[in-house]
Order: C-alpha cells, then sequence, then structure tokens
C-alpha cells in the first residue's frame, strides 16, 4: 500500500463517518478500505480509529493525524490538478453537492450534456438540502441558492431564481384570491422547514415592503412535496420558478398578487479557494454559466416575475 493512498484513503473514512460511506465515495470496496486503514495504524505503530458494531469513533492520534494528513492530500491534488491544467484534459472525479429538487430537475440534465462533452470525466453527485462544509466532506464545489454571506470560499452565480406565490385554481375558488399580503392570514399557507422565515412571508410593491405572519397546517423540508401539496389544493405556496414554472405555464397553478414581488435568490457554483483551480471544476462552472444564464429555461414564458417598484 503506497502511504499516501492510505491517508487519502484514512480521510475518507473519517469524513464519511463509516467504512462502506468511504469505500462507495472512493470507488473500493469495504474490504479493501479497512485493509488499507489497517496497515497505515501498523505502519504508524499506533490505533487511528476505534471502531464497534454501532459505530466509529476517531481516536486522538487519530484525529491529529487526519488534521495533518488532509492537509497533505489536498497539496497532491492541488498539484495534480495544476499539471492537469496544463495538458487541458479533463479527467478523474468531480465531487459535486446540490439541492435536492434543483438537482434533480436542473442540475442532473446539465451534467449529462456536460459528460457527453468530456466521457473520461466521472461524476459524484450528491444531492441534500443541507449546507455542508465542501472542503471536510471532500467535495470539489457545491451548487447554493441563497443570498451568500461573506466566507472564504468562492461564489460564481449562475442565475437569478425568481420566487412567487401561487395555489391551485380549485383552492382559489374555495377560498378566493388574496388582493395583499395581509389577505394571506386568512390562508392555509405551506410552509418550507428550511427557510429560517418560514412563518413570515416578505412582499414588496410600490409602497415598500410587507412582512406577514403566515399560518398553515402543513409543512416540509423538500419543495417538491409542497408543490405537491399545493396542486392537492391544500394551500398557498412560496416557491421558486424552477419547482412551480410548468404548473404555472399550464394552468395547473395561478399566481397570487402579481403586483407584489418577493425578493429574489441566485444560484451560485460555490468552491475553495485553491491557487490552481483544477480544469474540471472551472470548466464545469463555465458550464453552468452558460447553461442556465440570465433567462434560465425555468422561467421562459414567465412574465412579470419581478414588477418595478417605483
Amino acid at each position: 500500500m503506497d502511504t499516501l493512498e492510505g491517508m487519502r484513503t484514512f480521510a475518507a473514512v473519517v469524513n464519511e463517518g463509516s467504512f462502506s460511506k468511504a469505500a462507495e465515495r472512493l470507488d473500493r470496496s469495504p474490504q479493501l478500505v479497512s485493509k488499507y486503514v489497517a496497515q497505515l495504524e501498523a505502519r504508524l505503530g499506533v490505533r487511528l480509529l476505534n471502531r464497534s458494531t454501532r459505530r466509529l469513533s476517531v481516536t486522538e492520534a487519530g484525529q491529529a493525524y487526519f488534521d495533518r494528513c488532509q492537509g497533505i492530500v489536498a497539496e497532491v491534488d492541488e498539484l495534480e490538478d495544476a499539471v492537469g491544467n496544463m495538458t487541458g484534459s479533463l479527467s478523474g472525479v468531480l465531487r459535486i453537492n446540490a439541492p435536492m429538487t434543483f438537482g434533480m430537475h436542473h442540475l442532473t440534465p446539465a451534467i449529462a450534456g456536460f459528460q457527453s462533452r468530456h466521457p473520461e470525466l466521472q461524476i459524484d453527485l450528491a444531492l441534500d438540502d443541507r449546507v455542508v462544509d465542501i472542503v471536510s466532506e471532500g467535495f470539489d464545489l457545491a451548487i447554493r441558492i441563497a443570498d451568500l454571506e461573506t466566507s472564504s470560499l468562492i461564489a460564481r452565480r449562475l442565475a437569478p431564481i425568481n420566487l412567487v406565490v401561487c395555489a391551485s385554481p380549485a383552492y382559489l375558488q374555495q377560498h378566493g384570491h388574496p388582493a395583499t399580503p395581509q389577505d394571506l392570514t386568512k390562508h392555509q399557507c405551506l410552509a418550507y422547514t428550511f427557510s429560517s422565515d418560514r412563518d413570515r412571508w416578505r412582499l414588496e410593491s410600490a409602497q415598500g415592503i410587507e412582512e406577514v405572519q403566515v399560518n398553515g397546517r402543513f409543512c416540509a423540508n423538500n419543495g417538491d412535496a409542497l408543490r405537491i401539496a399545493a396542486l392537492a389544493g391544500h394551500g398557498l405556496v412560496l416557491q421558486p420558478t424552477f419547482i412551480v414554472g410548468d404548473d404555472l405555464r399550464s394552468g395547473r397553478l395561478v399566481r397570487v398578487m402579481p403586483d407584489y414581488a418577493v425578493k429574489p435568490l441566485n444560484v451560485y457554483a460555490v468552491y475553495a479557494h485553491r491557487q490552481y483551480l483544477s480544469n474540471k471544476v472551472r470548466a464545469f462552472v463555465e458550464f453552468l454559466g452558460n447553461e442556465f444564464g440570465e433567462l434560465p429555461s425555468w422561467d421562459r414564458g414567465l412574465t412579470d416575475l419581478q414588477p418595478a417598484i417605483a
């Protein structure tokens, strides 16, 4: 066993929290991953991991070794990327983290187009609505939809994300159309669990910003689940057009209060600052910027998403 390979394997086990998940990430068998870690421990003469049938934990010596070896592995990867930049070839594995719904509906088709251009490149896509630490969890980049806070990460804006309040025709026929934000207090409003403002919706008009406390009997941590609930007539939903755009175009959902705007978000590619950005990350980010753009496919055919505010 190569020492660097042992370090890489050990770091993957710690980051993933198990031998089986590390094996999936490294495309090896769990038995080989366990063997590499055991050989590394034998070489060092110290136990790095405490193993039991229920859990895996890092020893004090293992944590100290992990802190150092992860940096060494990253430096070696950066060196290899720098050499790869000279050849312009795209190969190896590109590990991407992205939100669940956006990843399924829009990122995965884009990845298929990118891989058709670069058949030697492998993509490892992890869909998860939580915000991951891309450095400690070993991702090359993450796709994030947010108002990003200042950080040490590099963020490249890819496209706008517009949001609308909408409901099914059946719901509106039964409960009426809200005309102002204050009318929302009389309606069932479907909430997105991961939003810090899940119970407070902010809308803007020529008269300024209005913030209203909303209530409802259903909430979910996934936009597709909220869309399905809205289609079933369970209430009003505040969702991005990349989720409800097709329903708005078909009339399955109807936008309400079109004179009120919801502050848009953006979709970003986020990656760690490195002296030599790998060709695979650079090329993929450029591809996504061109693929999505200022008028992304999910907004086409939708008008007045952000009405002019005087």
